[in-house]
């Protein structure tokens, strides 16, 4: 029976890289929502083109539509074992599908660990990149910041804050993550799955929690 991990956790929180380290150490494919939704796009697939419809008309893509491309991509034969989900489920109809799509596949969600951090530390890392005019290099108040306050350590040129890391923006991410997705978290904790992770440690002790937690 395949082994399918749900990974959840707000933007800042480091699931992305969770999910790639994850995939290496327990050798589940990793397969993230916005990975496969450019795949289906880039490649004009039937599902792609039906999609790109409806965002041309600045209308959100319905549940079935992205439902059938995760379907289609956890056919293939590198998720036999199982697989990392990152981005998908949102929803708690979202979760229901998955677990008949698995049930299809013989196989089930096993765990669904969420790496949980503290709003203001989440401002704190993503509202701290900074980004060099001319080459476009990233730099980090606090994690990485240049020798110069607003300058590019490479070539000189200003550095300036793009608008998705203004704390305004970064703070209404946030909100918008949670209230979209506590009735989902609600959701996994009722069915005894969720486990917690403090995503305020190291990233390697994140990633020591997550192994222990998911095996």
């Amino acid at each position: 029976m395949g082994k399918y991990i749900v990974l959840l956790g707000p933007p800042g929180a480091g699931k992305g890289t969770q999910a790639e380290v994850l995939s290496e150490k327990t050798g589940l494919a990793h397969i993230s929502s916005g990975d496969i939704f450019r795949e289906n796009l880039k490649a004009q697939t039937e599902l792609g083109i039906l999609a790109q419809s409806f965002m041309n008309r600045g209308e959100l893509v319905p549940d079935d539509v992205t439902i059938a491309m995760i379907r289609e991509r956890l056919g293939r034969p590198d998720c036999s074992a199982g697989a990392i989900l990152d981005g998908f489920p949102r929803t708690p109809a979202q979760a229901e599908a998955l677990d008949k799509m698995l049930h299809e596949l013989d196989g089930k969600v096993a765990s669904v660990p969420y790496i949980s951090v503290p709003t203001s530390i989440l401002i704190e890392r993503l509202s701290g990149r900074w980004t060099c005019r001319a080459q476009g290099h990233i730099y980090h108040s606090l994690y990485n910041p240049p020798k110069i306050l607003g300058v590019c350590d490479e070539d000189g040129s200003e550095l300036y804050q793009r608008e998705d890391d203004q704390p305004a923006t970064v703070e209404r991410r946030i909100r918008v993550y949670f209230e979209q997705t506590s009735p989902l978290i609600d959701h996994y904790r009722k069915a005894g799955l969720l486990i917690e992770i403090d995503g305020t440690q190291s990233i390697e002790q994140v990633t020591t929690t997550l192994l222990a937690a998911v095996n």
